[in-house]
């Protein structure tokens, strides 16, 4: 691999940032200062340094997001702020995306990474990659709208794949109607096209679980953290 490539997805800087901190002699492989970044290097063998410090190679970032309201899935938009523009700089050299998308007014989990073959296996319909989100609605839910649910409902362009729904509150202590509903799909506007089609309407709306993953508690609207190898492990496990 060649040493400039070796540096960017590192998180070192951008190509053109490297090739500064080439000529000014700021990086050594094995010990000896290099200004070339076209040398290749062996990440599993060589030890490359910045300042001094060992730099660690990493080929791929896994970040979940807990995405906010009023941000879009994309990596740049003229109009609206990205989840790509939520990050730091330490991760703007990896060219990461987003897995799927969440509407504007969703909020919740949403997994960030460069690794396009992870990112595949979690969308492809053929793996069928569970989603559970947590919503509020605006009416009571009746045994007969949840047997729809569970059993596919029939939209304007598709039917629906059986879903589960678990009711937390349905108006027995509180105006409340609470539920979530898990799909295997994860189509345009789906989870509240599917209310709509038994009369009900979704007021609020947040993934909680992909796969495997689960959104961390502890990360407050607009926080995200990378992936634990446990996590990373148990979530390629769905394919």
């Amino acid at each position: 691999m060649r040493l400039d490539k070796f540096l960017a997805n590192s998180g070192v800087g951008t190509r053109k940032e490297v090739k500064e901190l080439l000529k000014k002699r700021l990086i050594k492989v094995n010990d000896e200062i290099v200004k070339d970044g076209k040398i290749h290097v062996n990440e599993n063998e060589d030890t490359v340094k910045y300042k001094d410090e060992i730099i660690s190679y990493k080929k791929f970032v896994y970040i979940m997001l807990n995405k906010p309201n009023g941000v879009i899935s994309a990596t740049e938009d003229k109009i609206h702020k990205t989840v790509i523009d939520l990050l730091g700089d330490e991760y703007r050299t990896f060219e990461v995306f987003p897995v799927g998308r969440l509407d504007i007014d969703t909020e919740g989990l949403l997994l960030l990474t460069n690794d396009g073959v992870l990112s595949h296996n979690l969308l492809s319909p053929n793996k069928h990659v569970d989603k559970k989100y947590y919503v509020e609605l605006e009416k009571l839910l009746t045994e007969t709208d949840i047997a729809k649910l569970e059993n596919g409902v029939e939209l304007k362009d598709f039917t629906t794949k059986d879903a589960k729904v678990e009711i937390i509150e349905n108006g027995e202590e509180s105006d409340k109607i609470r539920v979530y509903i898990t799909i295997s799909e994860g189509k345009f506007h789906q989870v509240k096209r599917m209310f709509k089609a038994v009369g009900n309407e979704v007021k609020y709306l947040k993934r909680v679980k992909m796969g495997t993953l689960s959104l961390d508690e502890n990360l407050k609207l607009g926080e995200y953290r990378e992936l634990t190898e446990d996590e990373l492990t148990k979530l390629k496990e769905n394919f």
